[in-house]
C-alpha cells in the first residue's frame, strides 16, 4: 500500500470542528480521553486474548507518556490491541452515519448544558478528536495484536488524513504524537502532565508509566484496580475521583457502594449512583453503565442482565470470580449466576437509597427530582421488587404541602380511612385547584397530588400498597361517608331541588355525558367530572390520546352541588334557552378545571354571550 490522503466525511468534520473549538471549556481534557481510549484498548486486547492466546500480550501491560518541552510534543503509548489498517480508516477517519446524527442531535439538546455536552464524547466515542484543541498536527503509529502491519495515520484535523504503511519497528499496540499548537506547549511540561494524570486518571487499572527527557521512567498513577482495595484504604476524595475518571462524569455521587461478597458466590462491586441525571436518562437506547470483570480480566461494559431499566442511571463495576473466564459475552448476560448477584446487587441499593431517605431527607428530595421518574417506571415493571421501590418513592402531600413517602401517607390516615386517595394532573398548581379536591379537604382527608404521566400507569398496575387501595378522586367508585371529619351544617344548607336540577342538565346535554348525579363532595364548586366505573379520568385518557390520536374516551358523568347558588338559580322559572346555555357552560367549565379545552369552542362562547345578556336585560 502506498499513502493514501482522505477527506474527512462531512459531519465527521462538522464533529471534528464542534470538539475542537466550542465543546470543552477545559482543553486538558484531552488527555483524560487518550489515556481512557489506551486503557480500553489494553483491555480489550486482554480479553479477546482469553479465547486467541496469540494476541495477549507477553510483557507487562502499561501506558507511555513521553514529553519534549523544547519541540512541543507529546506522546501516549499502550501495549493494546493495535489498528488494522481498515479499523484506521473507520476509527479515525469516519463515523458511522446514524451516530453522526445522533451525536449532533444530542448536542443540540445539550447545548445549553456544558456538563451535558462534554459528556457526549464518551457515549458517543470520538473522544480521539478531542486531541485536535491543543495540537495542530495529529500522527498514530499502530500495530494490531496478531499481525505484521505497522502503519502511520497523520492529520491536521482539517481537511482530512494521511495512511501509509510504516517501516518502523514497534510492539503492538498504539503510539499517538502530538505536535502542541503555541499556545498549548504547558501540555509538554512534566509538571502538567503529571497534575493532569493525577486529577483525571489515577485509578486507571493500567499503570501510567512517565519517561522524562533523561530515559528514566516513574509510574505517575496508583495503577491498581480500586475495587480490589479494603474500603478502609480508600477516601471519599479516591472515589469521587475514580467515577468521574472512570466514567466522564461531571457531578459528585449521590451514594457510593463498595461491597465483597464471599462464600459460595463471590463478587466484588462498586457501584456509584449519580447526583445528577445525565443528559440522556430517558434515551431508549440507553443502557446501564456496569462493567463486568472476571477476577480483572475486563468482559463487557454492556452488561444489561444486572442493573433493571430503573436503575440504569447506577454506574460501577462488577467483579467476580464465579464465572468462567472463557464464557462468551452473550453467555454471561443469561448466567444464573449473574440472576443470583442482581438480586444481591437491588436489594444493595433499594437498601442504600432507603438509608439516604431517612438520614437526608433534604438531599433525597434533591435527587428524587432528578431520577424520581425512572424510578417509578420499576413500580410497574418490576413486579418481584416493586414493594422495596414504594418504599423509596416520593409522593406530594395536599395536607403536608410537600414530598412524604406512601408510609407517612398511611400514618397520617384519617378517622376510618381505608384507601390512598389520589389525583393526576398536568401540573401541580392545576391540581391543587381541581374541584376534586373540596370534599377530602373539608373532611380532612389527606390526597396525592401526582403530576408526571407515568403515575397513572404505576398506580392502576401496583393496585395497592401494604393492602390498602390505591383509589383516583376523579372516579365515582368511593364513598367518604363516615370518613374524617364530621360535616356540621351540611344537612341544613339549603339545596336546590335534585330530581328538576338533574333533568335540566340531562335534557340539555344528552349523549355528551353518561350520567348526571347529586353530589356528596362538592363544597365551593358548583359541578365536576368523575368517570365512570369503567371509564378512565382525564390525565389517562391524555396520555392515551397522545400515543394515539385515534383514541376516544369514555364518557364522563357529571355531578353537581346542589347547594350552589348558581345550581339554585336553575330551579323555578326562567328562559329555557338560557339554562340550557348555562348548562353547557358549567359542563365546559368542569371540562377545563380538568385540563381539557371546550369540545366547541364557537358553542362555548355562544352560550357565555347569551347568559350574559340575560343577566343584564
Amino acid at each position: 500500500m502506498n499513502k493514501v490522503f482522505k477527506n474527512f466525511e462531512a459531519d465527521t468534520g462538522k464533529i471534528l470542528n464542534i470538539v475542537i473549538n466550542s465543546l470543552y471549556s477545559e482543553r486538558e481534557i484531552f488527555l483524560r480521553e487518550l489515556l481512557s481510549n489506551a486503557s480500553d484498548a489494553i483491555q480489550k486486547r486482554r480479553y479477546l486474548g482469553q479465547m486467541n492466546p496469540a494476541v495477549l500480550n507477553a510483557g507487562e501491560d502499561r501506558i507511555r507518556l513521553r514529553v519534549n518541552t523544547k519541540k512541543k510534543i507529546l506522546e501516549i503509548e499502550d501495549t493494546g490491541i493495535g489498528l488494522s489498517e481498515t479499523e484506521l480508516e473507520e476509527t479515525l477517519g469516519t463515523l458511522a452515519k446514524s451516530g453522526t446524527e445522533s451525536f449532533l442531535k444530542e448536542l443540540e439538546n445539550a447545548k445549553e448544558d456544558k456538563d451535558a455536552a462534554r459528556s457526549l464524547i464518551g457515549k458517543f466515542g470520538v473522544g480521539f478528536y478531542s486531541a485536535f484543541m491543543v495540537a495542530e498536527k495529529v500522527e498514530v503509529l499502530t500495530k494490531r495484536a496478531g499481525t505484521d502491519g505497522v502503519y502511520l495515520w497523520k492529520s491536521d484535523g482539517q481537511s482530512g488524513y494521511e495512511i501509509e504503511p510504516s517501516s518502523e519497528a514497534v510492539e503492538t499496540g498504539t503510539r499517538i504524537r502530538l505536535y502542541l499548537k503555541k499556545d498549548a506547549k504547558e501540555f509538554s511540561e512534566d509538571v502538567r502532565v503529571k497534575t493532569i494524570v493525577k486529577k483525571y486518571s489515577d485509578h486507571i487499572s493500567v499503570g501510567i508509566d512517565f519517561i522524562a527527557d533523561d530515559g528514566t521512567s516513574e509510574q505517575i498513577n496508583k495503577g491498581d484496580a480500586l475495587w480490589t482495595r479494603s474500603t478502609k484504604e480508600i477516601s471519599e476524595e479516591d472515589y469521587k475521583s475514580f467515577y468521574q475518571s472512570h466514567f466522564m462524569a461531571y457531578d459528585d455521587p449521590f451514594i457510593t457502594l463498595h461491597n465483597r461478597s464471599e462464600g459460595t458466590l463471590e463478587f466484588t462491586n462498586l457501584l456509584f449512583v449519580p447526583s445528577r441525571a445525565p443528559f440522556d436518562l430517558y434515551d431508549p437506547e440507553r443502557k446501564s453503565k456496569l462493567s463486568l470483570y472476571i477476577n480483572r480480566v475486563f468482559i463487557t461494559n454492556e452488561l444489561d442482565a444486572v442493573l433493571p431499566k430503573w436503575l440504569r442511571f447506577v454506574q460501577g463495576i462488577l467483579d467476580t470470580t464465579s464465572l468462567d473466564l472463557n464464557v462468551s459475552r452473550e453467555l454471561v448476560q443469561s448466567s444464573p449466576v449473574l440472576s443470583k448477584i442482581k438480586k444481591a446487587i437491588i436489594k444493595r441499593v433499594i437498601g442504600e437509597l432507603k438509608k439516604k431517605l431517612k438520614n437526608d431527607t433534604e438531599g433525597y428530595d434533591a435527587f428524587w427530582a432528578q431520577f424520581g421518574r425512572v424510578i417509578k417506571e420499576g413500580l410497574y415493571e418490576d413486579f418481584e421488587n416493586r414493594g422495596k421501590v414504594a418504599e423509596i418513592c416520593r409522593v406530594f402531600s395536599r395536607k403536608s404541602d410537600a414530598n412524604i413517602t406512601l408510609q407517612d401517607y398511611l400514618d397520617g390516615f384519617a378517622s376510618d380511612q381505608k384507601d390512598i386517595y389520589y389525583l393526576t394532573a398536568d401540573t401541580l398548581e392545576q391540581a391543587k385547584k381541581s374541584p376534586h379536591l373540596e370534599g377530602f379537604d373539608a373532611r380532612g382527608i389527606d390526597v396525592l397530588l401526582m403530576t408526571d404521566p407515568i403515575d397513572s400507569f404505576w398506580m392502576s398496575q401496583m393496585g395497592q400498597f401494604k393492602d390498602h387501595n390505591f383509589v383516583s378522586v376523579v372516579r365515582d367508585q368511593y364513598d367518604l361517608d363516615g370518613v374524617g371529619q364530621t360535616e356540621d351544617g351540611d344537612s341544613t344548607a339549603e339545596k336546590a331541588d335534585e330530581s328538576e336540577v338533574l333533568a335540566l342538565f340531562k335534557a340539555n346535554l344528552g349523549e355528551t355525558i353518561e350520567d348526571v348525579k347529586a353530589s356528596s363532595t362538592l363544597k365551593q364548586s358548583p359541578v365536576r367530572l368523575v368517570a365512570g366505573t369503567t371509564g378512565l379520568d382525564f390525565n389517562m385518557e391524555r396520555i392515551l390520546k397522545a400515543q394515539n390520536p385515534d383514541f376516544e374516551g369514555s364518557k364522563k358523568i357529571l355531578e353537581v352541588n346542589l347547594s350552589h347558588e348558581l345550581i339554585r338559580k336553575l330551579e323555578g322559572t326562567g328562559d329555557a334557552e338560557t339554562k340550557g346555555a348555562l348548562c353547557r357552560v358549567l359542563l365546559e367549565q368542569a371540562k377545563i378545571a380538568d385540563g381539557e379545552l371546550p369540545a366547541d369552542a364557537k358553542q362555548f362562547s355562544e352560550d357565555i354571550i347569551k347568559i350574559g345578556l340575560s343577566s343584564v336585560s
